[in-house]
Parts: C-alpha cells; sequence; structure tokens
C-alpha cells in the first residue's frame, strides 16, 4: 500500500488581506497529479482543510472539485478528519454522499469511539488498513468542565480525556486487527490520525497556530500512541516535524507558507509505502513545489532598494515584507518604495520600521516590551516619536479613544 498524508490546508486564508485561492488550486492539482504518478491507494488529510468554519462557495467548490478528481485516479481511499479551524458539521454533512466515492470523513468525534476505527477494504473486499480517525478533540468531546476551574486544572483534565478517547480507539482497533488476522491470516497496518498539539512541537512566530482550547493550549505527550500503531499522521502544527524523533509519528506541515517567517520552510507531503513483508518499508518526505513567491526584506533604505531591484529584475510574482530601520516616516517609505515596484510583479504586503518601534519602547533610559504596554500607553508612545503640534495630538487621541470604545462596546455584547 502507498500511503499520502497532507494537512493544514487552509482553504481560504489570506496574508495581510491578500486572497490565496490561486495558490490553493496549484496545490490541490499537484496533489492529484501526485496520487497518480505515485500510485497513492490512501490519501490521509489531517485536519484543517478551511481557514475558517464558514468558507465560502469558492473554497467549498476547490474542495469538492479535488475530491471529485482524485476519484479518477487509483485511490481507493481518501480519509478525512476535521481540524480546530473547521466546522464538524459542515465536514460531515456530505459524509455518505462522499463515501460513495471512497472518501470518509469525520468532522465530529463519535461518542461512541469505535465509530472512529474505519476497516479499509481493496478492490477484491479484502481488509487492507485500519484507520483510526481521530479528528480535533474539543472540550465537550472528552470531559465534563468543572465550575471555577484554574486554567491548568483544565488543561490537565483535557489532555486526561484526549489520552483517554485514544486508548479506547485503539483497543477497538487491537480488536479487529485481532479478528482479521485470526480469521483471514491477512497482517493490516493500523494507521492513526489526530490534530492535536503534542509536547515539544516546533512552531514558527506567525504560523497562525492558535490555541487548541480556550486559555491554554492542552499538549498531548507522544506516549499517548501505543505501540500497536503502524504509522500516526498528524495535523495542526505547520512545521512539518516528527514527533519524540520516531520516524512512524510525524506532522506532514501545511503545504504553503502561512506567513512571511515561513517563507523559507521547504514543505512537503508523506509518502509512506509498505509491502507484504513489512508494513511500512520506507517513509519519505515529498517536497511541495513554491507556488508564490514570498520574500523578507530588512536594513536601510539602501539596501532593501536593492534588494527590491534585484526582484523586480526577476520577473516572477513575489510578495514582499519589509522591515525598515531608518528615519523616513511610513508614508514617505510606502511613496518611495511603490514608484520603484510600480509595473513590475513586486507587491509589498508588509511595512514595518524596527527603529521607530524600538523608539516607542524605549523609556527614561530603560526598555519595555508590548506586554508591559497597554493599547492606550502604546499609542501615546506612537504619537510621541512623530512631529504633532497639540491640537493635532489632542484629535488624534481622542479618535483613538472612540475606536477604543466601540471596540469594547461590541466586545461586552457578544
Amino acid at each position: 500500500m502507498r500511503l499520502l498524508h497532507t494537512s493544514d490546508w487552509h482553504i481560504g486564508r489570506t496574508l495581510h488581506d491578500k486572497r490565496r485561492h490561486d495558490e490553493h488550486a496549484a496545490f490541490l492539482a499537484w496533489l492529484r497529479d501526485l496520487i497518480e504518478f505515485r500510485k497513492v491507494e490512501l490519501l490521509l488529510v489531517c485536519g484543517d482543510i478551511f481557514d475558517t468554519i464558514t468558507p465560502g462557495n469558492r473554497q467549498l467548490e476547490l474542495y469538492y472539485s479535488f475530491l471529485r478528481s482524485v476519484s479518477d485516479t487509483e485511490c481507493r481511499h481518501v480519509v478525512i478528519i476535521g481540524g480546530n479551524h473547521d466546522s464538524p458539521s459542515l465536514l460531515d454533512a456530505p459524509r455518505e454522499i462522499l463515501q460513495t466515492m471512497g472518501v470518509h470523513v469525520v468532522g465530529n468525534a463519535p461518542k461512541d469511539e469505535a465509530e472512529a476505527v474505519l476497516l479499509l477494504r481493496d478492490r477484491k473486499g479484502d481488509p487492507e488498513a485500519i484507520v483510526c480517525a481521530v479528528p480535533f478533540l474539543r472540550d465537550r468531546d472528552v470531559r465534563i468542565s468543572e465550575e471555577r476551574e484554574h486554567s491548568r486544572d483544565k488543561a490537565t483534565r483535557l489532555a486526561a480525556g484526549v489520552a483517554t478517547y485514544y486508548e479506547r480507539v485503539g483497543v477497538r482497533a487491537r480488536e479487529l486487527k485481532n479478528e482479521i488476522e485470526s480469521t483471514s491470516g491477512v497482517v493490516v497496518p493500523i494507521v492513526v490520525t489526530g490534530h492535536l498539539f503534542t509536547t515539544g512541537g516546533k512552531v514558527t512566530e506567525d504560523d497562525g497556530v492558535r490555541d487548541l482550547y480556550v486559555g491554554t493550549s492542552a499538549e498531548i505527550p507522544a506516549t499517548i500512541f501505543e505501540e500497536y500503531a503502524d504509522y500516526i499522521a498528524l495535523g495542526h502544527l505547520h512545521v512539518p516535524q516528527r514527533v519524540a524523533n520516531l520516524e512512524t509519528i510525524r506532522y506532514s506541515g501545511s503545504p504553503i507558507p502561512m506567513g512571511f517567517k515561513e517563507a523559507t520552510h521547504q514543505k512537503q507531503v508523506v509518502l509512506v509505502t509498505s509491502n507484504d513483508e513489512e508494513l511500512f518499508l520506507q517513509i519519505d518526505a515529498v517536497p511541495v513545489p513554491e507556488f508564490q513567491k514570498l520574500q523578507r526584506i530588512s536594513g536601510s533604505l539602501d539596501e532593501i532598494e536593492s534588494a527590491l531591484q534585484d526582484l523586480v529584475q526577476q520577473d516572477v510574482s513575489v510578495w514582499v515584507e519589509v522591515e525598515y530601520d531608518g528615519t523616513l516616516s511610513p508614508t514617505q517609505l510606502r511613496e518611495q518604495l511603490d514608484a520603484q515596484i510600480e509595473g513590475s510583479s513586486v507587491e509589498i504586503l508588509k511595512l514595518g520600521n524596527t527603529r521607530m518601534m524600538d523608539r516607542m519602547l524605549q523609556r527614561q533610559g530603560w526598555e519595555q516590551t508590548l506586554d508591559d504596554l497597554d493599547e492606550r500607553e502604546v499609542f501615546a508612545r506612537r504619537l510621541a516619536v512623530e512631529d504633532i503640534d497639540e491640537q493635532e495630538c489632542a484629535q488624534l487621541t481622542q479618535l483613538y479613544e472612540s475606536i477604543l470604545y466601540d471596540l469594547h462596546e461590541e466586545v461586552d455584547q457578544e
């Protein structure tokens, strides 16, 4: 069997208000071709298919068109689990229809853990794999909250609930495996899925990984995946990685960079191959092509302009994040850089001023971080570094206070 592991597509995601539909369309077209070329028989999609619980029609069309296209290949099974960004009910709604195409969807965690254990059969009808399709486990799925419970206690109880759920799923998977092997003599692999944060997992600063649970992130130790599992396919973390340094427990990572700090990361999907002698003979990371070039540029004005000129000459579509270390105002800087890239395929999506931020965070010879300041103090520091007269400063402060008031009113009404 050839198994392909992917996750965290985040269809519908934007980058600084820039829509990324073309990237996702290109990735799914490439993935479909890879499935056909490598003769993949089982595709695992381990959560966060969409970026929000309310994807638009364009995002849904992309998702369903991909699933239909996979049905034209030799891939017999597609197993999809829900992630924390997904709407479980939206994923589950067409489950019966998709199952006729060999697509198995588990959006909501089944109350009966045995229902999360899928027996997949080959074209002859013989058992060929057992998949423990465990989606993102929400608080309501695995434990009962207690009043006035401290966040640390919540995390502990939740982690214990997740471990118990996997344990019960594992019991059913082992029973099913023993039944098959004792009656038919066929040895079938057990594959476990998950969408969670394992202890020691690596993230990047702007990859968009949100807290798994309200108030805290419950870290789940790799020990919950017992030795009965032949391969554990995980989602949620966007950096591809092995868990506990084990080859058979992996995050495939997101297929496109979630932010500029991932611009230099090589994205991947994971191909797992087995034969009759060994359940999983080989595990390969397959590099995902770059569908949209991202570039981070930092330094003085001269350094930034030189780097931008190089990108313009390449004549390819590039989205750029600029970190400027100088004294020009944001307006002046933006006008000057926009003039340089005008008419090219280079777009500046984010423009920051490191020196300005440092000046904002300095006070009487000692430094503070943003965590030390509230929203009013940050705004006051920002005004202090600009050449603004008192009347204009007072007007801007009044407008800012009005915005804060409206924001707090909205929060209070929710």
